[in-house]
């Protein structure tokens, strides 16, 4: 069975908290990952990816300058390193793999959800003020 694990915790805010993806059964490497996140009552957002067709980083405007993402392709994990939390950071956060490529066609931007096929299972980010 393929799954992706994002590990979080509770925050504070202006703290900061590391989630970690990695997947059973392939491996991140070969694929643009992406992070997502859905508050209570809201739509599924993008928040960043990292695209494999360049390597490079794409971050949506309200993590801009406070969450980094990074390859690890040592361990074959995505981490998504988040600083400076905010409370509307409060989410259920979601790592998600493009095996198809379809991310290709986005070249600014890192896709809207669909077109990433593989999902992990979502972990909480409680951020507190």
């Amino acid at each position: 069975d393929v799954q992706l694990q994002a590990l979080g915790r509770l925050g504070a805010a202006w703290g900061s908290l590391k989630l970690s993806c990695a997947a059973s059964g392939f491996t991140l490497d070969y694929y643009t990952i992406g992070w997502f996140r859905q508050a209570p009552g809201k739509e599924r957002e993008g928040v960043s990816c990292v695209r494999i067709a360049d390597g490079s980083p794409r971050y949506a405007d309200s993590v801009k300058g406070r969450f980094t993402i990074v390859r690890d392709n040592t361990n074959g994990t995505v981490y998504l390193q988040m600083s400076s939390l905010k409370v509307e950071d409060t989410a259920v956060y979601y790592c998600a793999a493009d095996t198809r490529g379809h991310t290709r066609q986005y070249a600014l931007t890192c896709g809207p959800r669909y077109v990433y096929d593989k999902w992990g299972q979502g972990t909480q980010v409680t951020v507190s003020s």
